[in-house]
């Protein structure tokens, strides 16, 4: 398929940027979406256009209906049909369970639920009227697992690999797939709060012996969004470079 397009949310930065960035290298158009970082997002789009590649961003909350359908809006204005959604944005938040709260649940559930619910259902019509779509969901070893002081965070990436799973069974006979990758510890700004002495735990912890590097998941997205995929969906790709085996 020519001119493929991908829309990749949360991409100004971090995972999302790597992944915006390797599949701009790719040869596909690219959507770089962003909350608050433009000038991040202009940043990334720029490179790609720069290195022969077409991208262009826009400013949108994910968890907000009436935003994503401007991102849908942009898209179809700009780029035509988007055949490739990579569900990047997300937001965590640490903090003993009895501290949590209902605006704390709302906004992390709202983001990385809500986010993913609201572009799929806005993208996945033009997916089955042209019979073709890649759905790739990131979720999180957490997700796979849970984690201590992280419950609202681990909650919401189990719904999406729950998600992801229900949508792979309804979507696959229209030729969609939709994957799940579950990152372990990478080495973005999510972790900037964590201290030094913990993320080297966390690599001492690691079968592969380090953190791993955003480009590590966005080469895992762009597998799957390529043709060598087409017969993988439901999956949820575990990149913890072993620091979660099951």
């Amino acid at each position: 398929m020519e001119n493929r397009t991908a829309l990749v949310t949360g991409s100004s930065r971090g995972i999302g940027r790597a992944i915006a960035l390797e599949l701009g290298a790719k040869g596909y158009n690219v959507i770089v979406n962003c909350v608050k970082n433009v000038d991040m997002a202009h940043e990334v789009a720029d490179t790609i256009c720069k290195n022969g590649g077409r991208a262009d961003c826009i400013c949108a909350d994910v968890s907000k209906k009436a935003d994503v359908l401007k991102i849908y809006d942009f898209a179809k204005r700009n780029f035509g049909f988007v055949d490739t959604v990579v569900n990047n944005a997300g937001i965590s938040r640490y903090a003993l369970f009895t501290d949590e709260d209902d605006e704390n649940f709302d906004e992390v559930m709202n983001v990385n639920l809500r986010g993913v619910f609201n572009v799929c259902r806005a993208f996945v019509p033009d997916m089955v009227s042209n019979r073709f779509g890649r759905i790739i969901n990131i979720s999180s070893m957490w997700g796979l697992v849970g984690a201590s002081c992280e419950s609202l965070y681990s909650a919401s990436k189990a719904a999406v690999i729950g998600l992801t799973l229900s949508l792979a069974k309804e979507l696959g006979p229209s030729n969609i797939t939709v994957n799940a990758v579950a990152p372990g510890v990478i080495n973005t700004d999510m972790i900037k709060n964590i201290s030094a002495q913990t993320i080297k735990e966390f690599s001492d912890e690691t079968p592969i012996g380090r953190c791993g590097e955003p480009e590590d998941i966005a080469r895992i997205v762009s597998f799957l969004a390529s043709s060598d995929a087409d017969f993988i969906t439901g999956e949820t790709i575990n990149a913890s470079g072993g620091f979660v085996i099951k």
